[in-house]
């Protein structure tokens, strides 16, 4: 939970780099949130909560597409390539650039 609410302090952060794991873990909480809303809106028929889960996703789409860049910078490539299918998530699941490179300091090294 701490790397979901360190992507979220850092809402519209799109210089630095991400580590892999800050961005999994900000994935995985988005998706447990999103489908717990919409699974418990089709079980207790309240629409409401579905909605609620859509709401969501827009709201936590700025900082989505922001740790998805920084995630990018970590293995030394540009913001496009996150566009790239395929490639973004070979590219995301990639170790990132040891030591420093163009984006700033390695976050493992920070750790």
């Amino acid at each position: 939970m701490d790397w979901y609410l360190k992507t979220l302090k850092n809402y519209a952060g799109f210089s630095g780099r991400a580590r892999r794991k800050e961005y999994w873990m900000f994935f995985l909480f988005n998706m447990i949130i999103v489908y717990g809303l919409i699974i418990l809106g089709g079980i207790l028929d309240v629409g409401l909560l579905a909605t609620l889960g859509g709401l969501y996703s827009l709201v936590i789409l700025i900082p989505s597409i922001a740790v998805a860049v920084r995630r990018m910078h970590d293995v030394d490539k540009d913001w496009w390539y996150m566009l790239i299918p395929i490639y973004n998530i070979i590219l995301a699941l990639t170790e990132g650039t040891k030591g420093d490179n163009q984006y700033g300091s390695d976050p493992k090294a920070d750790a």
